[in-house]
């Protein structure tokens, strides 16, 4: 009942055309707020969605790590029970080690990460190689993948490469770091060149896990981390690992791993919301505005419905409806557009991204059921408010029928 006598309000012709042209205006400022919020979410969510990706193909579901120190060891009994863990559908061993990379009057400073023939099985790097070719060589032959940050910032050509690049590694067995012999030095050869993301891009390169152990002095059994796929499974090989390995080993998830990007990310979200949020009470003002002038209109309505016995509530509810309908049409319509345009964009990609050094070179989109429930939450809760407030002097204010 108190939507009919809302909807009546709004098509029935007013005494001046303010009145409808200040009802457009709030259902338009509505609807554009709403389209942006969605529009504005649904593009984060796509780069989001993108990064996560990325940091996907280049960290583990799960990582084990020393809790303490830079290395582990993992024996054969216990490289099989962690192999057999329910939920561990693969692993791989990992060395890594800061290094200095050069080539003739080039240098750059690099993390080495030497991994055994598993690790394709953990990780989609090998899916990110944009020149040359992913092969890490052997302990009397190593070779380099590094990332195109590094492959130019020393000077390479991993397609026709000119000659071998010295890498100089810490030497562990040094007493004296001051000396000629604090630093090992190999030579090796950059044969491919990844590009996932440049914080990765301008950091690592990577090798075979023997020729690393080779240059640190390590035993066989000894490891940087462990790196293990579980898929959806994550959380709870996680934890099974930790109350199997005890305290001594640092057991972590793809999440835990980049705890500080993730929470970056998500508070991102929320003031981007929050800003554009600021639209929609923008809006809110002109719906009262609305709502205020219509309430004057109909002052002799009101007092037909107080003489036929209707209360203060049903009178207040009539115009909360009508600021609620306004909303709606508003909200509605901008959220319908705002879901057609991220389908075009998704369909066609349309709107490019600026210069060539992306992933991709189109903006990404992904339409959340979540975010529509939050932008029609909001918008729900913005117009109750607003509408609250000249509905309620409507039903507080006593008129009369006599002209």
């Amino acid at each position: 009942m108190n939507l009919l006598f809302a909807w009546r309000y709004f098509k029935s012709k007013k005494s001046t055309n303010a009145i409808n042209l200040i009802a457009w205006i709030s259902v338009v400022a509505i609807g554009v707020g709403a389209a942006a919020l969605i529009l504005v979410l649904s593009v984060f969510n796509g780069f989001e969605g993108l990064v996560k990706g990325l940091y996907a193909d280049f960290y583990a579901d799960v990582r084990i790590a020393p809790a303490e120190g830079k290395f582990i060891s993992i024996n054969t009994a216990q490289w099989q029970e962690i192999k057999t863990q329910q939920g561990v559908q693969a692993m791989s061993g990992v060395v890594e080690e800061k290094a200095v990379l050069t080539n003739g009057d080039c240098s750059s400073i690099v993390y080495i990460r030497g991994v055994d023939s598993s690790y394709t099985a953990v990780s989609r790097l090998n899916t990110h190689i944009r020149r040359g070719k992913f092969a890490l060589g052997t302990a009397e032959q190593p070779s380099l993948v590094v990332g195109v940050g590094i492959e130019n910032a020393a000077c390479l050509d991993v397609e026709r490469p000119a000659g071998p690049v010295t890498l100089y590694m810490p030497n562990r067995q040094s007493s004296n770091f001051a000396s000629g012999d604090a630093l090992n030095a190999f030579n090796a050869t950059a044969l491919g060149a990844f590009m996932v993301q440049q914080d990765f891009d301008n950091k690592y390169a990577f090798s075979n896990i023997d020729f690393m152990r080779f240059m640190l002095g390590l035993d066989a059994d000894q490891y940087s981390s462990i790196d293990i796929r579980a898929g959806a499974n994550a959380d709870q090989v996680k934890k099974d690992l930790q109350a199997k390995l005890g305290k001594a080993y640092l057991v972590q998830t793809r999440y835990e791993q980049n705890q500080s990007l993730y929470t970056v990310m998500q508070i991102e979200k929320w003031v981007i919301y929050g800003i554009l949020s600021l639209i929609l009470i923008v809006a809110a003002f002109n719906m009262i505005g609305a709502l205020t002038m219509l309430v004057l209109e109909k002052q002799k309505d009101i007092s037909v419905l107080q003489a036929m016995g209707a209360s203060q509530q049903r009178i207040q509810w009539i115009f909360i409806s009508e600021g609620l309908l306004l909303a709606g049409l508003g909200g509605g319509a901008g959220m319908l557009l705002a879901a057609f345009v991220c389908w075009v964009q998704i369909k066609f990609e349309l709107i490019k991204l600026g210069g060539n050094t992306f992933v991709i070179d189109y903006y990404p989109v992904k339409m959340l059921a979540a975010d529509f429930v939050l932008v029609g939450a909001t918008v729900f809760l913005i117009a109750l408010i607003a509408a609250y407030l000249p509905a309620r002097k409507a039903s507080l204010q006593a008129f009369s029928l006599k002209s």
